[in-house]
């Protein structure tokens, strides 16, 4: 019984051998290649950090055209919507009654004078006359009213005109400022109520269009930094006053608009905690409409050197952002980085890189921290061209 389990023991042994002989050896695989990645050292530039907001542009002039006098519209000389410059004609109000009422008037001052000019020649007689005692002292004085009677009488008369001529003039409606003017609000025929009332009627209205306002809000904390920024460049008495600031419409990409500050409030709102700023832009075109809203950019820092990099080169991590630099070695370490604002299409970096540091700026999907990588420098930027003020 031994001997046969001996025997298998041995075949059994002989087989493995002659099982491991004839295997072939496994070959050994190849390590891949490190990822090739896009590398870029960050741009050194001198900039401005911006702060934005919402506001709604104003007119510099809003006018309401009314009637100084009552009377029947007679004329329109205007088409909805045009542009109007300061004393074209707009509208004319029935100008016969008036002009009946100011020759009536003209008559009685040339009445009043051919009164005057009587009583004037009464008295020069009577002085000769009084001087003989041919008449009495108080016929004298009797004749010396009459013709203070009538020097009243001819400056009443000439006010009066003065008053008829001002009525006739204002029939005739002429545009008080240069602008564009809205609709008519009445129709030629209608009765039109003037005066300085409150009940006049409303004919139409004008909106100055160059140059135009654009109103803003901000808080109290902005307001107190772009007044340490001024002081700091020596306009210490008008703080924030003639800032230079950029402004975009919807549907626009950039800043394209450039106009200044012309005013700041004098309080602070006690409800909102915000104060009141306005800019002024020029509007050849008349592109812009009082109404219409827009986004402004105001500078919120003091000139400052930061580094630049493409913002297709941050990394999120949570809550804090990060790069990968290249090292010596080729070795891509991640650092983590502190982020500014956008800057001609570039992401500012406050903190956490170093001008001399390669940042990967293509093919982070393929990169871990630690990893060899082949790095590939990319093409250097161009230089933004600066906008046009």
């Amino acid at each position: 019984m031994s001997v046969t389990v001996a025997r298998l023991a041995a075949v059994s042994l002989l087989a493995s051998l002659l099982a491991s002989c004839g295997e072939s050896p496994q070959p050994t695989r190849a390590a891949p290649p490190p990822p090739s990645v896009t590398v870029a050292k960050p741009v050194a530039r001198t900039i401005v950090d911006q702060d934005e907001y919402v506001g709604r542009f104003l007119a510099v002039d809003a006018v309401e055209i009314r009637a100084r006098v009552s009377g029947y519209l007679d004329a329109v000389h205007f088409t909805d919507g045009q542009t109007v410059k300061k004393g074209d004609l707009l509208f004319t109000i029935d100008r016969r009654p008036y002009q009946t009422t100011l020759d009536q008037i003209r008559a009685n001052l040339a009445q009043a004078r051919a009164n005057l000019a009587f009583t004037e020649a009464d008295l020069a007689r009577a002085q000769q006359l009084v001087r003989d005692k041919t008449i009495t002292q108080q016929t004298f004085d009797q004749r010396t009213q009459s013709k203070r009677v009538a020097e009243a009488s001819v400056a009443a008369n000439e006010a009066m005109v003065r008053q008829a001529e001002l009525d006739f003039s204002f029939t005739e409606l002429r545009a008080p400022v240069d602008g564009r003017i809205g609709d008519r609000r009445v129709s030629p025929g209608n009765l039109v109520t003037g005066g300085t009332g409150g009940n006049t009627t409303l004919l139409a209205t004008i909106m100055s269009i160059d140059p135009i306002r654009f109103e803003f809000t901000f808080d109290e904390a902005s307001y107190l930094r772009y007044e340490r920024f001024a002081k700091a460049g020596n306009d210490a008495a008008a703080p924030v006053v003639a800032t230079p600031v950029r402004l975009r419409l919807i549907g626009e990409r950039g800043f394209d608009h450039a106009g200044q500050i012309d005013f700041i409030d004098n309080a602070i709102s006690q409800s909102s905690g915000t104060i009141r700023g306005r800019a002024v832009f020029e509007n050849h075109a008349a592109l812009f409409t009082p109404g219409m809203f827009g986004r402004v950019q105001v500078p919120g820092s003091l000139p400052y050197q930061a580094l630049l990099i493409p913002d297709v080169a941050i990394g999120t991590e949570q809550a804090r952002k990060f790069v990968y630099a290249v090292d010596a070695e080729d070795i891509a370490r991640q650092k983590y980085v502190t982020l500014g604002q956008i800057q001609d299409g570039s992401r500012v970096i406050k903190d956490g890189l170093a001008a001399e540091d390669r940042v990967i700026v293509n093919g982070l999907t393929m990169v871990r921290p630690g990893t060899k990588v082949a790095p590939q420098e990319a093409p250097p930027p161009r230089t933004p061209v600066s906008k046009a003020e």
